[in-house]
């Protein structure tokens, strides 16, 4: 067969499997054209939001990446081009019952400065993704930071994330607060406010400020029945953090304060307050 014919025909068989794709993601996305390529490292809190909603994360090689056209392309954003690109696995982090060695999927990536699609052949990215139903080889990336150019760091964060919530001692999910009390000590300024968090699977969780006169406040966490005199606050960019950084309301409600007197919970939501302010930020 002539060269240019088999070429052509090649080339045409591909278009025809990038149709396939962009019709399995229109039908399945819930939002079409709102997955995109991100090179710069995520926080924390956006990286544990991926991993734990993820039952796909790959390092894969990008083998073809072909623009689909404009008119296939709808709700595209500005400034970004429809992919449909052909990857190897080079490494299956985590995949809910196995992948193929090589997958298809589609992701909306930014133009370069100069208005043109960057180039994505041969690079490595990390993928977050979800198995399209009834497509073998085919997965959907989870949104618009589902794609991470690969890094050795962002490798090691992503397998450390994952360890954290595969653990049997893994922090519950926070939910909200149940109850707040602050019950005074002997002394002007001395005090516990113990705060009873709300969790998925019901298992416990408490918060602990504890106040002494001259001393800067203490607090922890504990995550047994029994408030843990040993419980300490948790350390930034750990799983534990990221439950209550992100998923605490931002003041107590008011439903769950018991004390029977306003100054009492005046000083637990003070207590709160500084607990918020201690775990800063939820950055996504």
């Amino acid at each position: 067969m002539n060269i240019m014919i088999y070429q052509n025909l090649r080339y045409a068989a591909t278009l025809l499997c990038a149709g396939a794709v962009l019709t399995n993601y229109q039908a399945f996305a819930q939002t079409p054209g709102t997955v995109a390529q991100m090179d710069d490292s995520p926080s924390y809190a956006a990286l544990a939001d991926l991993a734990l909603d993820a039952p796909i994360v790959a390092q894969v090689r990008i083998k073809r990446a072909i623009n689909v056209p404009a008119e296939r392309a709808p709700n595209l954003a500005a400034g970004y081009a429809r992919l449909y690109l052909e990857a190897d696995i080079v490494k299956l982090i985590r995949g809910r019952g196995g992948l193929n060695e090589s997958i298809r999927y589609l992701a909306d990536v930014p133009l370069d400065a100069r208005g043109r699609t960057p180039k994505y052949k041969k690079r490595d990215f990390l993928i977050f993704a979800n198995s399209a139903p009834g497509r073998p080889g085919e997965v959907q990336l989870l949104g618009s930071d589902a794609q991470l150019a690969w890094t050795p760091e962002i490798d090691l964060r992503t397998r450390m994330l994952l360890r954290e919530i595969v653990s049997p001692s893994a922090p519950p999910q926070i939910t909200g607060v149940r109850e707040a009390l602050h019950v005074p000590g002997n002394l002007e300024g001395e005090g516990e406010t113990q705060i009873f968090l709300r969790t998925a699977d019901n298992a416990p969780a408490a918060i602990s400020v504890l106040r002494r006169p001259g001393l800067r406040p203490q607090w922890a966490v504990s995550l047994s029945e029994i408030v843990d005199e040993a419980a300490s606050a948790p350390q930034r960019e750990t799983l534990l953090w990221y439950r209550l950084a992100c998923f605490l309301p931002p003041v107590l409600p008011r439903e769950s304060l018991l004390s029977d007197n306003a100054r009492a919970n005046d000083l637990a939501q003070a207590d709160y307050r500084f607990v918020k302010e201690q775990l800063g930020p939820c950055t996504r």
